[in-house]
């Protein structure tokens, strides 16, 4: 790993459900993980980037309206101008659906839960790196 793993957190809305029963389509995990994929190139080059392609992407678990998430996400290596990446989504609040209950009533998850992972690349071409922002994400040569 180069660097360190970045976490952002945010909550689905109302306005993400795109299917019956408020689930959420599975693209916003990947808009996030190219947030998540944005800040990590920020970080180690100044620049946000392009993302080129996901190697692989998985979705293991649904996601609703008013989900509570992470999504984590970190350099594996890094190339000329390449960036491969690893993300993971976490469910960590779900409200409680549950008709004895306010309809604001939630819980958090006693673990985490992986929701979808996934593997990219981004690049920064090379007249745009501007060097590691972040003490971090420096390269120890």
């Amino acid at each position: 790993m180069v660097g360190e793993k970045v976490i952002l957190r945010a909550r689905m809305s109302a306005g993400d459900a795109h299917y019956a029963g408020e689930l959420v389509n599975g693209s916003k995990i990947l808009d996030y993980f190219g947030d998540v994929g944005t800040e990590l190139c920020i970080r180690f080059d100044g620049d946000e980037s392009l993302f080129r392609s996901y190697d692989s992407v998985e979705f293991l678990a649904p996601v609703y309206a008013g989900d509570f998430m992470e999504y984590h996400g970190w350099i594996e290596s890094a190339g000329a101008s390449s960036r491969k990446m690893k993300f993971e989504a976490y469910k960590v609040i779900e409200l409680a659906r549950d008709p004895k209950l306010a309809i604001s009533a939630a819980n958090v998850l006693k673990e985490p839960l992986l929701v979808g992972k996934a593997s990219g690349t981004l690049i920064v071409q090379k007249q745009f790196q501007r060097g590691h922002q972040d003490p971090k994400f420096a390269v120890k040569k």
